[in-house]
């Protein structure tokens, strides 16, 4: 009489077998994974075994928004800064500051290194605003401050 509840006997139908990939192996197969701690086998830089990287496929390049990103930032600082008398100064220094980086970063994205345009335009104008506009217009307020003065009197 045969015991049709396999069990570790053996008697019984065969258990099923699993076709070969599947399931959780007992060892990793060689070249996939994380390098192992300890002495091992060295591994290659590069892509893992059995996956060639495709010719002419490359990483894109990063765009660099940089200096149009600063030349923003300091010309809004320089217009802030020209708005008040003790600060005048500062703020022509970074308005010229902010020129020079706004001026690199639409060159940049003229040649497409960066993506920003705007944002260097928005700097270089700023930074013309800082430096030359609103000195001239403190000036001439002042001078016709001192003008009303003199007039009075």
């Amino acid at each position: 009489m045969s015991n049709i509840n396999p069990d570790a006997g053996g008697f019984g139908p065969p258990a099923p077998q699993q076709p070969p990939g599947y399931g959780y192996p007992q060892q990793p197969a060689p070249g996939y994974g994380y390098p192992q701690s300890g002495p091992g086998p060295s591994y290659p830089a590069g892509p893992p075994m059995g996956y060639p990287q495709a010719p002419g496929y490359a990483m894109p390049m990063q765009p660099s928004n940089g200096m149009g990103t600063t030349g923003l930032v300091l010309g809004i600082i320089g217009v802030v800064c020209s708005l008040t008398f003790f600060l005048e100064i500062i703020g022509m220094i970074l308005g010229i500051l902010a020129i020079i980086f706004g001026a690199i970063g639409r060159g940049k994205a003229n040649r497409g290194e960066a993506n920003n345009k705007g944002a260097a335009t928005a700097g270089l104008v700023c930074g013309i605003i800082a430096t030359v506009l609103l000195p001239v217009l403190v000036f001439l307020f002042f001078a016709s401050l001192v003008g009303g003065v003199s007039a009075s009197s």
